[in-house]
């Protein structure tokens, strides 16, 4: 079994930047893909951004290209830098781990094996 725990949620202004963090334990997993999703009040869980184990493949959803940055270290820990919020930003943001060696980007929540309890990101206007 592998365990997330993600934290750095909290409530910000609106072009203001939070940092999130995912640290990974349990079982050693060699190759994977670590991905973000976020989910808002009566909505799906969407994709926000993957990286996988070499950092060879990433991928983000359109809405946050350019304002979020997805980042990984040696220990399958991974960030998501994000900046310029904005209100539709607010959701529970979530990581997840695929293991394997896929060498696409991984944007379907069925796609993940692993998953952290969420972190809360609320954007004020």
């Amino acid at each position: 079994q592998v365990q997330l725990v993600e934290s750095g949620g909290g409530l910000v202004q609106a072009g203001g930047s939070l940092k999130l963090s995912c640290l990974a334990s349990g079982r050693s997993v060699s190759t994977y893909t670590m991905g973000w999703f976020r989910q808002a009040p009566g909505k799906e869980r969407e994709f926000v951004a993957a990286i996988n184990w070499s950092g060879s493949v990433i991928s983000y959803t359109d809405s946050v290209k350019g304002r979020f940055t997805i980042s990984r270290d040696n220990a399958k820990n991974t960030y998501l830098q994000m900046n310029s919020l904005k209100p539709e930003d607010t959701a529970v943001y979530f990581c997840a781990l695929s293991p394997g060696a896929i060498l696409r980007p991984q944007r379907s929540p069925y796609d993940y094996n692993y998953w952290g309890q969420g972190t809360q990101v609320t954007v004020s206007s």
